[in-house]
C-alpha cells in the first residue's frame, strides 16, 4: 500500500484535539453532523474525521436509522464522513446533544468529560481531525459511514495506546500540538490499513484499489509523476498487464478509468498547490501536467466552477 502513504503525503490536517470521556451508563450522546461541529476546530473549512476510542468498558455507535454496532475495549470507531450518529450504553437513556457538551468541554480547557446515570463505566478518548477536504476524499471515497477497528492488548498495539495517551494530554509538553498533529496522521494512517487488511478480497473502493498489486501498482505510478504524458498502454506496460484487463480492473476498484482518475488527481494536487503556496497559475499547470496555462484553466473551471485564480482568492481568504 506504498501509494496509501504517498497520498498521505499530500493530505494536510489542518487542526486536531483529543479529551478523555468518563460515562457510566446508562447513557447515550447525539453527535451532530460535522458541519456544525467545524466551526469550532479549524478557522477554514475542511473535512472533520471523529474517531472514539474505548479505554474501558462497554458502548455502542450508531447512525440514526441504522444497525448499532457494539464497541468495547481496544475498538476504535471512526465516522469518516461527518455523520451525525449515536453514542452510548445501556437503556432508557437521557440523550444528550453532543455538541452542547463539546462546546462546553471546549470552554473548560478539554477537561475530562463526565456524564451518566452512575452505572458500569465506559471510559472513551474522543478525537476530532480537520483534513483539506479536496485530498482527503480521495482516500475516504468507498468508506461506509461507521469504521471499525480492533487494536488488541498485543505488544503492536502498545504504540496506538501510547499515542492517544500523549495525545490527550497525559505526557505532552511545550510544542506538543505539533506532535499531536504528526500523532494524529499516524493514528488515521494505521486504522484505515488496519480496516482494509481486515475487508475480503472481493470488495472495491480506492483504498481496496490500494492494496491490490496490480492497482495499487498503477496507482503509484500515476501519484509519483502526475506530470507525465500517460496512456493506459504505458501503464499497462508498466504494470505488466495488458490494456483491456488494466482499464476493466481499474474501473472495477475505483471507478473510473485510468486517465479519468489522473486528470482529477491532477486538478486537485493543483487546487492544494494554489491555496497552500505562492506558485504562479502557470507554474502550477506545468508542474502538474499541462502544456499551457490555458488549457489548466479551462480543466480546473470545469472541476471546481471557478478559475484558479478566483478559486485561490476565495479559498484563502
Amino acid at each position: 500500500m506504498d501509494v496509501l502513504s504517498e497520498v498521505l503525503r499530500t493530505i494536510r490536517l489542518d487542526s486536531a484535539l483529543f479529551f478523555n470521556a468518563e460515562l457510566t451508563a446508562p447513557w447515550c450522546v447525539l453527535e451532530p453532523r460535522s458541519e456544525e461541529m467545524i466551526a469550532a476546530l479549524s478557522p477554514r473549512s475542511g473535512h472533520l474525521v471523529l474517531y472514539h476510542y474505548v479505554l474501558e468498558g462497554n458502548a455502542y455507535a450508531q447512525i440514526p436509522g441504522g444497525a448499532k454496532i457494539d464497541l468495547t475495549k481496544g475498538d476504535i470507531v471512526m465516522i469518516p464522513h461527518g455523520d451525525s450518529h449515536l453514542l452510548g450504553n445501556g437503556k432508557n437513556a437521557r440523550q444528550v446533544g453532543g455538541m452542547e457538551a463539546f462546546g462546553k468541554n471546549l470552554s473548560e480547557g478539554l477537561k475530562l468529560a463526565r456524564h451518566g446515570g452512575g452505572g458500569d463505566v465506559t471510559r472513551l478518548v474522543c478525537g476530532f481531525m480537520v483534513f483539506e477536504p479536496r485530498m482527503s476524499s480521495v482516500v475516504l471515497s468507498g468508506l461506509p459511514k461507521i469504521v471499525k477497528v480492533h487494536f488488541s492488548d498485543e505488544s503492536g498495539s502498545q504504540w496506538i495506546r501510547n499515542s492517544i495517551r500523549f495525545a490527550v494530554g497525559e505526557e505532552s509538553g511545550d510544542g506538543s500540538s505539533l506532535v499531536v498533529a504528526k500523532l494524529s496522521e499516524v493514528l488515521f494512517v494505521e486504522t484505515l490499513r488496519r480496516y482494509v487488511n481486515d475487508r475480503s478480497e472481493d470488495q472495491n473502493g480506492w483504498l481496496e484499489g490500494a492494496r491490490d498489486p496490480i492497482i495499487g501498482k498503477a496507482l503509484t505510478l500515476l501519484h509519483n509523476d502526475p506530470a507525465r504524458e500517460w496512456t493506459v498502454n504505458d501503464l499497462a506496460r508498466e504494470v505488466g498487464l495488458s490494456r483491456t484487463r488494466l482499464a476493466e480492473r481499474f474501473r472495477h476498484f475505483i471507478g473510473d478509468s485510468p486517465i479519468a482518475y489522473l486528470k482529477k488527481w491532477r486538478l486537485k494536487i493543483g487546487a492544494e498547490a494554489l491555496v497552500s503556496t505562492h506558485q504562479s497559475v502557470s507554474e502550477i499547470a506545468a508542474a502538474v501536467g499541462y502544456g499551457s496555462e490555458s488549457a489548466f484553466n479551462r480543466a480546473f473551471k470545469h472541476e471546481y466552477d471557478q478559475p484558479p485564480a478566483v478559486f485561490r482568492k476565495s479559498n484563502r481568504s
